[in-house]
């Protein structure tokens, strides 16, 4: 099968794929069992179920065992290959070596492209290279978008992580916090360190980082417990994903604490707590549009030569605040695990 593949130093015509175009497509979303040859007319990349040939898409993600989030990543991802015709092979490792392994097994079973994070990206490049020097197409999602470009990727969907740190920082001091813990549980995780640090950057208050074992939810939740014991004037608890914010609610009342919830990333029951007050609000950064534009960027690119943003620019999917005013809108896709 045919994988012309064009290195980011031989550019073609910047045919931009945007977010809002390719969310139009998805309204013909179905399973396909087909394989017919594309229409030369043009209209194979029309909205609606795809008649291109049968692709095999790889995401390779560093999905830790029990994190929701990236389930909404996969079910994006899945509407995206059924829409398109193609087979996606989907595989996580939250160790960057095991990672960068289930890349090269997907570079050995021949795929037509392949969508990968780029949380430990100095892990990665070397296994990247080798899917460029394969000319197999690639592109990045949700984390790396400090490094996509560096390591030869094609295109990159998800947030700035320094910017939605940033936000979340300014939003913190309209709160009127004074002193907030910013809660890492996967040390080396560049994306969750720069969330951190984006906050530190403009939160006007003091703040301090705690290194949590993400994989072991009990003692997430005793070592937020023992630190807010400690610092009774710990007024914000600032978590990095959905289930950590549902155990630092538990923490806090165990601890006898007052401070408040704030985290990035949501689920469906995360969407519950902000309705009843328990957590003040999340930034989003729509993890089933990563998923969705990653394996459909790829489908473009082999059908039309399509570059989103150009080659040049990131797609960002966030970030944006969910909170008591808005939380009713988003709770109903969330109940879907879609947000």
């Amino acid at each position: 099968m045919d994988r012309t593949f064009h290195p980011r130093t031989r550019r073609i015509a910047p045919f931009v794929a945007t977010a809002a175009a390719s969310m139009l497509l998805i309204a013909g979303c179905s399973s396909s069992s087909g394989g017919k040859k594309a229409e030369e007319s043009g209209a194979a990349v029309s909205a609606g179920k795809a008649s291109t040939p049968r692709m095999t898409v790889a995401l390779v993600t560093h999905q830790a065992p029990g994190d929701t989030f990236w389930d909404i990543v996969r079910k994006g991802a899945e509407a995206a290959a059924a829409k398109d015709n193609v087979k996606l092979i989907y595989s996580a490792d939250p160790n960057a070596g095991n990672q960068a392994n289930l890349v090269q097994n997907a570079i050995d079973q021949k795929v037509d492209g392949i969508a990968i994070t780029l949380a430990k990206p100095d892990a990665m490049k070397d296994v990247v290279s080798k899917v460029t020097s394969a000319k197999i197409p690639v592109v990045g999602l949700n984390s790396g978008v400090s490094d996509w470009q560096k390591l030869g990727l094609m295109e990159f969907f998800g947030q700035d992580e320094t910017v939605a740190g940033e936000a979340l920082g300014k939003r913190l001091n309209s709160e009127g916090a004074k002193n907030a813990v910013c809660v890492i549980q996967e040390q080396g995780n560049i994306g969750l360190t720069q969330r951190c640090d984006g906050v530190k950057k403009t939160f006007s208050g003091k703040t301090e980082t705690l290194y949590v074992n993400g994989t072991d939810m009990p003692s997430v939740k005793s070592t937020i417990t023992a630190k807010l014991k400690q610092d009774s004037a710990i007024d914000y608890v600032v978590t990095l994903g959905a289930p950590y914010a549902l155990t630092a609610v538990q923490s806090a009342g165990d601890a006898g604490s007052k401070a408040k919830i704030a985290t990035f990333d949501l689920n469906k029951d995360l969407t519950g707590a902000i309705s009843k007050g328990t957590i003040q609000f999340a930034v989003d950064q729509q993890p089933y549009l990563q998923g969705y534009l990653a394996v459909d960027s790829l489908w473009l690119y082999k059908t039309n030569g399509n570059y989103s943003g150009g080659g040049e620019q990131p797609i960002l999917t966030g970030p944006a605040f969910v909170d008591k005013s808005n939380v009713d809108a988003v709770a109903q896709f969330a109940a879907k695990g879609t947000r």
